[in-house]
């Protein structure tokens, strides 16, 4: 038995294999509980700002209580302190250890964006976060945000036990593998093992070609499938930042915009009003859109609440169109709107406009400068469509059935910059369907795109 090949080959198997997932769990585990451990932390950051960013706005005692009490509420702990270091308020009862990051913060070196003050979570009894809060360039106080080491430890070990029961699951099956092993699959286990080891170093391009109709031919075809999922996974990862990023852009790009514009000499008071509004009004939505991102897990459940109102639709347009044109015009491209008036649609106005903006944004990417952008609107029988129309590079027709796939880019070779990442059209298309409607794109390379949203008209709801 012992000399047998099939045990030796099932012997080498185990020992081969155990090693290979004991190496990728160590490396998985490492990275996943670093992954996990930095996420916390970066949550504690992004609390501390957040918190930074309301006082900048609102630095009076309410705030500073709403605050202290919301963080009273949750895991962690909260220290507000004034320009010289003394407490004004705190969510919880401050302890030596906090008192010990409050004291050691040097006015002299203020970080400008916030930063991670203790990172010891190994050591010390909690992990410390310092934003400081400027007001019209003085510096006002900071904001600390404390968690519990034990916070930390607690999502690693559970992290673990996922591990170990993984670990052990494996180990078994593994083991259960030996006593089905025979002569005549010694060769396909040999060929399968040579895969695995390409797939250990990194070579997702494993094939294995088999006529067996049995559990090795399914095994053969999963390793097959096992290679392609781990190639796009891989692909996949590397866009994911990227792809969020292209949703927060947008925004980001007008915040900045109009933030700049109020900075010149020549801007009006009037002109200062109404961009600061503008401004308030793109924050908000970008909170939404941030909110939206995380609800995409959501859509898939049907948990995806949409708001929907009566909207006159042009008029709706119209206010999307004001915030983009100053846009457009550094670009020199002309926006022709085709609305006729007195049309009514009920749509959840900020989901919508996030799918309006969305769309021409990915329209002043794709066109040359001194083009023109039209929007026509009609009317039928049963239904409203909204045909956006550019004049850019257009879209292959391969790339066509694919463009609204989750994290699908038409052109990986160009910049982020000029490229969208995969999400912008996938999350546009969930919000359509949601509202009952649809959405289709027909474009030809060299001849411009058009987008066309089709929506039930809103007064034959009433």
């Amino acid at each position: 038995m012992f000399n047998k090949l099939s045990f030796k080959i099932g012997l080498l198997f185990f020992v081969f294999i155990l090693i290979i997932e004991t190496f990728l769990f160590f490396i998985l585990y490492a990275n996943l509980a670093n992954n996990r451990i930095e996420e916390v932390m970066n949550s504690l950051l992004a609390r501390g700002n957040t918190h930074r960013d309301v006082l900048e706005d609102h630095f009076d005692q309410p705030t500073l209580e709403h605050v202290g009490i919301m963080e009273s509420a949750s895991e962690f702990i909260v220290i507000i302190t004034d320009e010289y270091g003394d407490i004004i308020i705190s969510s919880d009862p401050v302890e030596e250890d906090m008192m010990d990051v409050v004291n050691h913060i040097n006015n002299d070196e203020i970080p400008t964006e916030g930063k991670i003050v203790d990172d010891q979570w190994n050591e010390g009894k909690y992990i410390a976060t310092d934003s400081p809060i400027t007001i019209n360039g003085e510096h006002k106080g900071h904001v600390f945000m404390f968690a519990k080491t034990s916070y930390v430890i607690r999502a690693v070990d559970q992290l673990s036990n996922q591990f170990l029961i993984a670990s052990l699951v494996t180990v078994v099956l593994t083991i259960v593998t030996i006593f089905i092993l025979s002569r005549f699959i010694a060769h396909p286990l040999i060929k399968m093992k040579e895969a695995t080891e390409q797939l250990s170093k990194g070579n997702h391009n494993v094939e294995l070609h088999t006529e067996r109709k049995d559990e090795l031919g399914e095994l053969a075809n999963s390793i097959t499938k096992l290679s392609q999922d781990l190639k796009r996974l891989k692909t996949a990862r590397n866009e994911f930042l990227a792809s969020v990023s292209h949703e927060l852009r947008t925004p980001l790009t007008y915040i900045k915009g109009y933030a700049d514009i109020i900075n010149r000499p020549d801007t009006s008071e009037e002109e200062v009003k109404e961009y600061v509004d503008i401004i308030r009004e793109e924050t908000e939505q970008l909170t939404v859109l941030i909110k939206n991102l995380f609800q995409l897990a959501k859509i898939d459940q049907n948990n995806f609440l949409i708001k929907r109102e009566r909207v006159e639709l042009c008029e709706f347009l119209q206010n999307i169109i004001e915030r983009i044109r100053p846009v457009l015009a550094e670009k020199k491209i002309l926006l022709h709107v085709d609305c006729p008036n007195e049309l009514i649609v009920f749509i959840d106005p900020e989901r919508f406009q996030q799918v309006l903006v969305n769309i021409l944004d990915n329209a002043k990417k794709h066109s040359d400068g001194g083009s023109k952008i039209s929007i026509e609107v009609k009317q039928t029988n049963q239904h409203i469509t909204i045909t956006t129309i550019d004049e850019g590079e257009g879209i292959h027709e391969q790339d066509l059935p694919y463009i609204f796939d989750r994290l699908y880019r038409v052109e990986k070779s160009r910049s982020r910059q000029s490229g969208g990442a995969g999400l912008g059209l996938s999350i546009t298309k969930e919000i359509i369907e949601s509202h009952d409607g649809s959405i289709e794109v027909q474009s030809e390379p060299g001849k411009g795109t058009s987008v066309i949203i089709k929506l039930v008209r809103g007064d034959l709801n009433e």
